[in-house]
């Protein structure tokens, strides 16, 4: 199968009966002959607001285990099977009809229909802070039978196909949600699902356990028999707890970067570069357009032409993931754009920048005095904090840093838009349309609502493209227009991006086949299992 996909192609996936019932769905790189039993148990550097993602996004390394999406990924983000069996897409690109996969029954016994795919989807689309794009172009769902589902579009999609992953748009019981307000329903904190895993409880500020799904679809799997995970803030304690065996699962590089080179020769210990083609994750600075200061470009160019980026891949990341000059990482390879124009490092050119626009040094040597606040609660954020500091001293810049923990740092820049700038990370997703649109779109500076448009930045030639590529479906013309898109705003830099974000998964070594695709652990964990 291409790994480029186009809506125009006509595509329909089918299965033999006898392997869709026994989940017999060939994976490159399993383990062979797996036993059943154990508890695995995983480490999460922060606890998620709740743990059902139908209208949150802060869930993704949670949702998967209990509760599925329509389809899952291999490496090159091609589809396949999960609720969903077969999907056939019009050569217009706006009808996409589903085969669901027959006797799969939600924790409680009852029966997975096309309703619940339906009742879902528009629940995301209505209140998903990324559903209302994704979906945006769905006018009509239709329910022929049970086992069919019918997407009516108005507008073709390119990136829909890809959407409908468990950790992106997991498929909830109508029964328990209908006529129900769906961000306040209880069982968005008690999850009942279809997934492999049954949750069991909710400790607040210590773990989330499940045990396994007796009766799930896929038998014989899941092989094991519980799962534990573990919230640890600190990223030190997390690594004692890989490294003694105390948990044997983390995602998102869990232990300091520093620890990276150790853990990599530690008998016990693996490390997975795969399973992030879903997330595709990047670290940037971002300005504050409501500052005075910033709302000049030759400002935000003095920055590009001090802050080393190299500096910070070497000594904050310590050369893990890569230097980038535009907002699209090297792992989404259909979109990433190598020879992208970028800042050499002058402060003689930044100074000048700054006395142009009207900014010169005072008595004291200090042009303007700023506010830094690094990705709330993130240690390598705020390290990287630290150097941009040091680095914005040479041009008569001075730079608090205000740490604070995730919630109020959200709060601060999104809802009271209360900084100057900032260094976080964000994920260009499984498509620039879903990941990296919203950063970026007027139409999405939306205060209160999280990993929008921060910047407020706003410009005609950059929406144009972004709304044309979310539509095009010939995959040359949507390359080139995500390619004008990342060259004009290297232009007129509301943010400097900065690298690839270093992430790799943990594990024990007794732990076999965690990471089966696209979404890493971040899925059913369902083929996971203890080597004896």
């Amino acid at each position: 199968m291409s790994s480029l996909w186009t809506p125009s192609r006509r595509r329909f996936l089918g299965y033999s009966a006898a392997a869709l019932g026994a989940g017999l769905l060939a994976r490159p790189g399993l383990a062979q002959s797996p036993r059943h039993g154990g508890t695995l148990v995983a480490v999460a550097a922060s606890e998620p607001p709740t743990l059902t993602g139908v209208v949150h996004t802060g869930v993704t390394d949670f949702t998967g285990k209990h509760t599925e999406g329509l389809l899952t990924y291999d490496f090159d983000l091609n589809p396949q099977p999960l609720l969903a069996t077969s999907w056939d897409v019009s050569a217009d690109g706006l009808t996409y009809s589903f085969g669901l996969r027959p006797n799969v029954k939600w924790h409680d016994g009852q029966p997975f229909t096309s309703a619940d795919v339906a009742f879902t989807l528009n629940a995301i689309k209505e209140g998903h802070p990324r559903g209302r794009v994704t979906f945006a172009a769905i006018e009509d769902i239709q329910t022929p039978d049970e086992l069919t589902v019918v997407l009516k579009l108005s507008q073709p999609a390119p990136f829909l196909l890809t959407a409908l992953g468990s950790s992106e748009t997991p498929i909830v019981p109508r029964h328990l949600y209908d006529g129900t307000n769906v961000a306040e329903n209880p069982y968005n904190n008690a999850p009942v699902g279809t997934g492999p895993f049954v949750f069991k409880e909710w400790v607040r500020g210590s773990h989330v356990e499940f045990v396994r799904n007796e009766d799930y679809w896929d038998s014989p799997r899941p092989y094991l028999d519980g799962l534990i995970i573990r919230f640890i803030g600190d990223a030190a304690a997390r690594a004692i707890a890989l490294e003694t065996g105390e948990a044997h699962l983390g995602s998102g590089t869990p232990i300091p970067i520093s620890d990276l080179s150790r853990f990599e020769s530690l008998p016990t210990i693996g490390l997975e570069r795969r399973g992030y083609g879903y997330k595709n994750n990047l670290n940037r600075i971002e300005f504050n357009f409501e500052h005075p200061f910033f709302r000049d470009v030759r400002v935000r160019k003095a920055f590009a032409h001090t802050i080393d980026k190299s500096v910070i891949h070497q000594t904050v990341n310590y050369g893990y993931g890569s230097v980038i000059e535009g907002p699209i990482v090297p792992s989404l390879t259909r979109f990433y754009v190598p020879d992208l124009p970028g800042y050499d490092i002058d402060t003689a050119k930044a100074e000048a920048l700054l006395d142009e626009a009207g900014f010169p040094r005072g008595a004291d040597g200090i042009r303007q005095r700023l506010t830094l606040d690094p990705l709330g609660g993130s240690d390598h954020h705020r390290r990287g904090g630290e150097y941009i500091r040091q680095a914005l001293a040479a041009i008569g810049v001075d730079v608090t840093l205000r740490t604070q923990d995730f919630a109020t740092y959200i709060k601060r820049v999104y809802t009271d838009r209360d900084f100057d700038f900032t260094y976080h990370g964000m994920s260009n997703l499984f498509d620039p349309t879903v990941g990296v649109q919203r950063l970026y779109w007027s139409k999405n500076f939306k205060p209160g609502i999280p990993f929008t448009n921060g910047s407020g930045y706003s410009s005609e030639t950059v929406d144009a493209l972004l709304e044309a590529a979310a539509v095009e479906v010939d995959p040359e013309k949507r390359l080139e227009q995500f390619t004008a898109f990342q060259r004009q705003v290297i232009e007129d830099l509301p943010d400097i991006n900065v690298v690839s974000s270093p992430d790799l998964t943990i594990y024990d070594r007794r732990v076999a086949d965690h990471t089966t695709g696209a979404e890493g652990i971040a899925g059913g964990l369902a083929h996971a299992h203890f080597i004896a």
